[in-house]
């Protein structure tokens, strides 16, 4: 096997998680489960889909097969500023983990060689 693919995926509008998501499907049925180091960073508008049931299943399946999804506190809490929809740390599901700022984790994650992609 060759070396391990270590790739950060970046979303930041809701609309884009259907394509995220078969991008990392495709990822990992292409290199195996285990053939890459996969995150998932989502911020800005992008974390209400952490109220989206059947991306979430998409989603948990995913974690399941290594996938480490992270949701941006600053995000989460700005969301919860607005009327529309208001999501606590608390409330999500345990396979997602809370980064205190999306940007730093990118910039963090790329200087440790993981690929950026921007579905």
């Amino acid at each position: 096997m060759g070396k391990l693919l270590k790739v950060l995926f970046h979303v930041n509008e809701v609309e884009k998680w259907d394509t995220a998501l078969g991008n990392i499907t495709n990822l990992i049925k292409d290199v195996g489960q285990g053939g890459a180091e996969i995150k998932v960073v989502a911020n800005g508008p992008s974390v209400a889909a952490f109220s989206d049931s059947s991306r979430l299943q998409a989603m948990s399946a995913l974690a399941d097969e290594g996938a480490v999804f992270l949701a941006c506190r600053n995000s989460l809490k700005k969301m919860c500023s607005g009327v529309d929809v208001c999501l606590t740390e608390e409330a999500l599901p345990p396979f997602i983990k809370v980064v205190p700022a999306g940007i730093t984790e990118i910039v963090r994650s790329q200087s440790e060689g993981f690929a950026y992609v921007k579905p």
